[in-house]
């Protein structure tokens, strides 16, 4: 299963979807009216999830067909590799089927291209039922409606190497929880170890520029504003524990499993993950999971960071009642409780955290970091614009490297990066 964004190319979309595009049963487009009976021959697709959750979905579906026995439900399961592309095409040729899991950048073309049906008209109902966070996950700036149920939510912690911390004369108890204590421990473990020891592996990305508290982009969604002096403050920040080799020298060009692997061979000493990840731990690092430390994402607002996946429903679709009667089915409290149990995300509807399943410890690690997890995320944010790109993340993240490289200031490296990401956003 991906939780990671993947980004649609909003450019080919504005310039090759015709705009009597139909969803796939046929016909000149559908209706946002949700409200007559709910019949009909739908398709839903997911984005590489059969591998692992055939027999779930294959349930839920007939659940819902049982329920309205005059609906059909075709399910289609997409790879991961290609899926925004996939998107695209389905989009341009008139193709795209009638329910659609999404991430919020996905979604954006297709309600700016009018393929993406507004909840707040057509759901408006069911706006309660999800934590408001998670229905503000698929909204566009500049516009007034909500493209697509909340589903599934992730978040996570931060791991930390408390053998590598008490090394460096750190308290292994008591771990970094504002920015400034993590810079201060970064370059006191980097002096330590002589520069052996990196306590980050990853350079800044637009999320911890959200999570700094930088101001990312104006409210008509025109622009982008994380060049401020709280940008460059961070940069700045950044750029002297890249000099210090507190930042992992290879933090330019890291994805997350090579950061991953670096905090696994203890190379670096903090890392973000998951519960998913002490059982990486617990097999292939042991000597690392006897130290592993657990502590909160660091953030100066009060609001970690979360990951939401969402249900679109086609705009032109034929059976306006029925695929939203499905898209909702799939991420009512029940169904997205039943897919928490199965796999370590989380649900986005209201309440659904207070379960026991996400409030009481066991006295083991992995429902430690779930419990925690589960109550950051009741007001957690989504932080990076749905209206950034990959082609922006690429941008800011050159012109980061160029500013712990030296070659540019930050204030210079972050005007650029701007620049860019505003061209890009013009041009879509």
């Amino acid at each position: 299963m991906s939780i990671s964004r993947r980004a649609l190319t909003a450019v080919a979309v504005a310039l090759v979807l015709p705009l009597s595009a139909c969803g796939p049963g046929g016909g000149d487009g559908g209706t946002s009216d949700a409200s007559g009976k709910v019949e009909g021959d739908i398709t839903f697709q997911t984005w590489n999830l059969r591998a692992d959750f055939k027999d779930y979905f294959e349930d839920l579906i007939a659940a819902f067909e049982e329920k309205y026995p005059d609906t059909h439900v075709k399910w289609i399961d997409q790879p991961a590799e290609g899926y925004a592309d996939k998107i695209s095409a389905d989009a341009a040729g008139g193709t795209l089927p009638d329910v659609v899991n999404v991430s919020p950048d996905l979604v954006a073309p297709l309600a700016r291209a009018g393929l993406a049906l507004d909840l707040d008209r057509a759901a408006a109902r069911y706006r309660k039922e999800y934590l408001p966070g998670a229905w503000a996950g698929h909204r566009i700036p500049g516009t007034t409606g909500t493209y697509a149920f909340p589903w599934y939510l992730n978040t996570g912690p931060l791991f930390y190497n408390k053998a590598l911390f008490r090394k460096a004369g750190l308290d292994p108890e008591k771990p970094p929880r504002t920015y400034g204590e993590l810079f201060a421990d970064a370059l006191e473990m980097a002096e330590k170890s002589g520069g052996k020891v990196a306590t980050l592996a990853n350079v800044p990305t637009i999320e911890d520029f959200g999570r700094y508290g930088v101001p990312l982009m104006n409210e008509q969604g025109t622009a982008f504003t994380f060049n401020d002096p709280k940008g460059v403050e961070l940069l700045t920040k950044y750029q002297r524990l890249y000099d210090a080799k507190a930042l992992d020298p290879q933090a330019l060009t890291a994805t997350g499993e090579s950061a991953g692997k670096k905090f696994l061979t203890g190379a670096v000493a903090m890392n973000p993950g998951s519960a998913l990840d002490l059982g990486n731990f617990r097999k292939n690092a042991p000597g690392l999971y006897r130290n592993i430390g657990i502590t909160d994402q660091i953030t100066s607002t009060g609001h970690v960071n979360m990951y939401v996946m969402g249900v679109m429903v086609n705009s032109r679709t034929r059976h306006t009642p029925a695929a939203v009667a499905f898209a909702h089915f799939v991420t009512d409290a029940g169904n997205q409780m039943a897919f928490a149990k199965r796999v370590a995300i989380f649900p986005s509807t209201a309440g659904s955290l207070d379960d026991p399943y996400f409030t009481r410890q066991d006295g083991t690690d992995e429902t430690r970091v779930r419990v925690a997890a589960a109550k950051s995320l009741k007001n957690a944010v989504n932080y990076t614009p749905v209206l950034f790109s990959e082609q922006m993340k690429t941008a800011l993240r050159n012109e980061v490297a160029k500013a712990l490289q030296g070659k540019e200031s930050p204030k210079e490296a972050l005007d650029n990066a701007v620049k860019a990401a505003d061209r890009l956003l013009r041009q879509g």
